[in-house]
This record gives structure tokens, C-alpha cells and sequence, in this order.
């Protein structure tokens, strides 16, 4: 910290946040094990504010991505807020509550138990497809476990970072809760600070350069990435309920979701069949022309639009055949892109390679399931899978066979906002977990408490060695071994 404190010594902005995780560093030192009910005060204030605050938040987003769908915003940034600090409030009695133990046979009479003590100082680094949902939840997790917290906000959302600053500082001090945005001109300097914990949320290539930076301090990290999540649909379910539910992943805040489906897997002979039904519903959904439709969320900014032509552009060149969910033309109607379905894909294509993050759907032709557990096997583990089935058996052998952060059966994306079980990632879609209990216990650490029995003679196991109850402990638990090892 030193270091990287020194070479932005003139910017007022770094001065300013070193300054911050000094005094919470403080504030830690001086309250180490806030009680329960000072963590629930915390929680409980926080889910006011979000429901006071929730019609500015939404413009404030919408205001970002130049137009971002009002509803979309309160169903998903702010409705799983205010869910994920109800289900904190309601079970954080439990979750503080000290998890007893079993000592070993040799130890009985003693007694053993787990402690969930406040880890420190957590930093929060957040992407911006979410800006609010994926820095609440964090933040809900790391004061439930009694944390103080610092929030990186990304720069890209400067309407946003100004609300939630106002928002929580009307409850927190910047000893407890701190919030800094855009005005961080060099990002990484956040994630040099000696945190007790860092929560990031983005992109496996940034996710390697925190954990880098981390490793300087060993500070502990959690990492939510994302990748390529499949959605396998089944010979024998019904084709048109897969086709909506999928489109409507990708047409989701225009697919700029870490968990959206990124590609489909579909028996050949339906390939045809399921390409009309996701055209059907996308216009159902949102109507043929959503040039001006406010229902639908654009693009987040040109240079992401860029990404997203240039990648269709590559399928296109290299014989990918692509269709087009209704009409659209990038120089008329901006941002606003609806999806498009890419057949015949090849390996060779960025389309197969590259996290989406928009509105593209690839179409993977398979024959047998097999071969499509083969081929999602063949990628790196995924953030999320989904898989469209109705038979118990084809069920259980693609969740044994294939892993995933997490899995929705029959529909997408719906485990992550189920808030009394975990979310994250595994190999190159993250690592750790929070939401839930797991969340609590990922931002706390579990410090094991042995305390011996006022009369049990330890000390019988001190040396000399070789004693008649050491000799009867070792025969008991170890016998004999083979005297014909050399």
C-alpha cells in the first residue's frame, strides 16, 4: 500500500480512499465483534433506503445505459436486494450462534466449537451490468458478518455511484460503510489496499489481476466471474417452453448478465424448429421494432456494441448464418440490440470462444445427450448451467457428469436469486461463494475453540515418550503396522 500510496500522493481521490480503509482499519480495531442487534440495525436501515430510494436508482441506471428498463431495474437490482437483507435479518441470530463440535474420542469430556468472528476491513470491487444487486449483495453479507466495508463502483456509472453514495451515507459512516466510483482514476490501486477480504465481481481476466494484487497482501478473495453458461435443451422437452425461457435470458437486461445463457445446445432436427419459436416469443415479448420500446435495455455503451458487431461480424465471415430477432439496423437504432440467433458455428469463430455478454445467442447442433455433455465438458466450468428436462434420470446424469457454479432446471438464472442458498463460481467462473449462510461464513472466520476439561491430563501425552498410556492410545487407534514395508 505504501508503495501505490506514495506514487498517487497528488490525487486527492487515492489520498482520500487510503485515508478511508485507515480510519475503518481503526474503527475495526476499537469494535472487533459488533452484536446482533447492531448488525441488524445496519441491515435494516440499509433495506429502507433501498425501498426509499428505489425510483431514483432506477433513473440513475437508466440514466447510465441511456436507456435501461425501469421494471427490470426493480425486479433484479433492487427486489434481490431487499430480499437478500430480509433473509440476513430473519437468520443472522442463527448464524452468529457458535457451531458446537465433537472432539475426538481421545479428547472426550472436552469441549469444541467453531466461532464466526468479523474477518476486518472487506473490499467490494463491482461490475456494471448490475451496479446496484452486485454491490448490496456483497455489502449485505459482509455487515451481517460484522465487517466494515469499502465499494469500488465501476467508473462507467457515474449517475449510479452518485445515489448509492448519497443513499448509504444517510446511514453510514465512512468508518462502516465507504463508496467510491469514477473518480478512482486507477482502479487496480483498490485492490493493492491489505484488505481482510475482497469481494470481485467482472471478468476472468480482470478476476486474475486482482487475485494477483491480492496475493501481495494475502488477502483472501472471492471471485464471481462468469464464462460460457450452456443451456441444454432435451430431445424430449417441449421445445417451445425451452425457446422462451432461454430467450428471455439472453433478452434480459440485453444479455449483459454473468449468468444469462450464453449459448444453446439443441437436437439437430429441432434446430429449425426452436430458431422460430425464439423469434415468436422475443416478439412477444418486446414487439418486432425496439428502437424505442423502454421495456427492452440497451447496450451499456458504443465500445461494448462495437465488441458484440465485430464478434457477429467474424461468426458472419467464417459462414456463421445469422437471424435476427425482429428488425435492426446499428447506425438507426442505437444501442437498443435485439437478440441474434448464429447458426452453424465453428470452433474457429470468436462466437465459441469469448463470453457473450449480450444479446447473441450461438446454436449448437447435438445428436445424442452424450455429445452434448461432451462438448460443454470441452470448455472451461461454466458460472451457470441450464438444463430443460423433465426425465428424473437424464436429469441426474447431466448434473453428475458436468460442473457449474450453480444450475437452474427447466428455466435460467433463477437459483442466483434464491438467497438461502450459495452463488458462485467454480474454475474459471470463480471461486467462494456468498448469499445465505455461506455468504456469512465466507466473510467471517471460522475460529475453532478447544477448551480443555479442568482435570483432563494432556499432559500425559507430553514427553518422555513412550509411557503405558501413550503405548495403549497408539495401539488403540493406529494397531500394527506391516513389518514387511521397507
Amino acid at each position: 500500500m505504501n508503495q501505490a500510496h506514495s506514487q498517487q500522493s497528488e490525487s486527492p481521490a487515492h489520498e482520500h480512499m487510503y485515508a478511508i480503509f485507515a480510519q475503518q482499519s481503526a474503527a475495526f480495531a476499537a469494535q472487533p465483534y459488533p452484536d446482533l442487534d447492531t448488525r441488524r440495525s445496519k441491515l435494516f436501515n440499509l433495506k429502507k433506503q433501498i425501498i426509499r430510494y428505489q425510483d431514483v436508482i432506477a433513473a440513475a441506471i437508466n440514466t447510465d445505459f441511456s436507456s435501461r428498463s425501469i421494471d427490470e431495474s426493480k425486479l433484479l437490482d433492487l427486489l434481490g436486494s431487499v430480499l437478500e437483507a430480509e433473509h440476513a435479518i430473519r437468520h443472522l441470530r442463527k448464524w452468529m450462534r457458535p457451531s458446537k463440535r465433537r472432539t475426538e474420542l481421545l479428547f472426550l469430556s472436552n469441549h469444541l466449537r467453531v466461532q464466526y468472528q468479523p474477518k476486518g476491513v472487506v473490499g467490494v470491487v463491482v461490475p456494471w451490468n448490475f451496479p446496484v444487486y452486485l454491490a448490496l449483495g456483497p455489502l449485505i453479507a459482509a455487515i451481517a458478518a460484522g465487517n466494515r466495508v469499502m465499494v469500488k463502483l465501476p467508473e462507467i456509472t457515474p449517475a449510479t455511484n452518485a445515489v448509492m453514495k448519497r443513499m448509504l451515507a444517510e446511514v453510514f459512516a465512512e468508518d462502516e460503510v465507504a463508496i467510491f466510483g469514477e473518480e478512482i482514476t486507477d482502479p487496480s490501486l483498490f485492490t493493492t489496499l491489505p484488505f481482510n477480504h475482497i469481494v470481485f465481481t467482472g471478468s476472468p481476466a480482470i478476476g486474475r489481476v486482482v487475485m494477483r494484487a491480492a496475493a501481495e497482501n494475502l488477502t483472501p478473495v472471492t471471485l464471481e466471474l462468469g464464462g460460457k453458461s450452456p443451456a441444454l435443451v432435451s430431445r424430449h422437452y417441449p421445445l417451445a417452453d425451452a425457446a422462451m425461457r432461454i430467450l428471455h435470458g439472453k433478452a434480459t437486461n440485453c444479455g449483459q448478465i454473468c449468468v444469462a445463457p450464453d449459448y444453446a445446445l439443441v437436437p439437430k432436427e429441432k434446430i429449425n424448429a426452436f430458431v422460430e419459436e425464439c423469434k415468436s416469443y422475443f416478439s412477444s415479448m418486446y414487439g418486432d421494432n425496439i428502437s424505442k420500446n423502454t421495456n427492452y435495455t440497451s447496450i451499456v455503451n458504443d465500445r461494448h456494441l462495437k465488441r458484440l458487431l465485430e464478434i457477429l461480424e467474424d461468426a458472419k465471415a467464417k459462414g456463421a448464418e445469422i437471424i435476427t430477432c425482429g428488425d435492426y439496423v446499428p447506425d438507426q437504432d442505437g444501442r437498443r440490440m435485439p437478440v441474434h440467433i448464429v447458426l452453424n458455428c465453428t470452433p474457429d469463430m470468436r462466437i465459441l470462444k469469448e463470453e457473450l455478454f449480450g444479446p447473441v445467442l450461438p446454436v449448437v447442433a447435438y445428436d445424442a445427450i452424450d455429445d452434448a455433455i461432451t462438448y460443454i465438458k470441452a470448455g472451461e466450468r461454466p458460472l451457470a448451467l441450464y438444463c430443460f428436462t423433465h426425465d428424473a434420470n437424464e436429469r441426474d446424469h447431466i448434473l453428475k457428469q458436468t460442473h457449474s457454479g450453480g444450475v437452474t432446471i427447466n428455466d435460467w438464472g433463477w437459483h442466483v436469486v434464491n438467497h438461502d442458498a450459495p452463488f458462485g463460481g467454480i474454475g474459471n467462473s470463480g471461486m467462494g461463494t456468498y448469499h445465505g449462510v455461506e455468504g456469512f461464513r465466507e466473510l467471517s472466520h471460522a475460529k475453532t475453540v478447544f477448551i480443555r476439561h479442568r482435570f483432563f491430563p494432556t499432559q500425559l501425552f507430553y514427553p518422555p515418550y513412550g509411557t503405558w498410556i501413550q503405548k495403549l492410545a497408539l495401539h488403540f487407534f493406529l494397531k500394527k503396522g506391516d513389518p514387511n514395508l521397507k
